[in-house]
C-alpha cells in the first residue's frame, strides 16, 4: 500500500533531478530545517533556497533512483542512488540516505546522509 508521502516522492526528486528550486521548496513548510551532508541544517524557504540554488548552480545535471523507502509514523526514510553531472561533464554516482520528518503534507525537516566528495575529487 503506498501512502500519500511516498507518492509524492517521485514529484519531489522530479524537481529536484531538474533543477527547480521553486518546486522543491513547496514540498517544505515555511520555516522548515534542511541539511544536506555534513553541513550546517538552514531553516525557512529563503535561506533553503539560496543554499539548493548554489548546489544547482555548481552542477550540470542530477538524476535520482530510489531503492528503498520505509515509513514509520510522521517519518519517511529513503536510500537511493544519485547520479550527479559535473559542468566538465563527466558523472558521479554517490548512495545516499535521506529521513523526512512531516508536518502533515509537508516536510518540516528534512536531512541527506551522503559524501559528495567524490563529486569534486579531480
Amino acid at each position: 500500500m503506498t501512502t500519500t508521502r511516498e507518492a509524492s516522492l517521485d514529484a519531489l526528486f522530479t524537481s529536484i533531478d531538474s533543477k527547480d528550486v521553486n518546486g522543491f521548496i513547496d514540498f517544505l513548510t515555511e520555516d522548515a530545517s534542511f541539511r544536506f551532508g555534513s553541513s550546517p541544517a538552514v531553516r525557512g524557504h529563503e535561506a533553503i533556497a539560496e543554499t539548493v540554488g548554489a548546489f544547482f548552480d555548481s552542477l550540470g545535471g542530477l538524476s535520482h533512483r530510489l531503492t528503498a523507502v520505509a515509513i514509520r509514523g510522521d517519518t519517511l526514510f529513503c536510500e537511493g542512488e544519485t547520479t550527479y553531472t559535473r559542468k566538465d561533464g563527466r558523472e558521479v554516482v554517490v548512495p545516499f540516505a535521506d529521513v523526512f520528518e512531516y508536518e502533515g503534507d509537508k516536510i518540516a525537516e528534512y536531512k541527506i546522509y551522503a559524501d559528495v566528495s567524490p563529486l569534486y575529487a579531480e
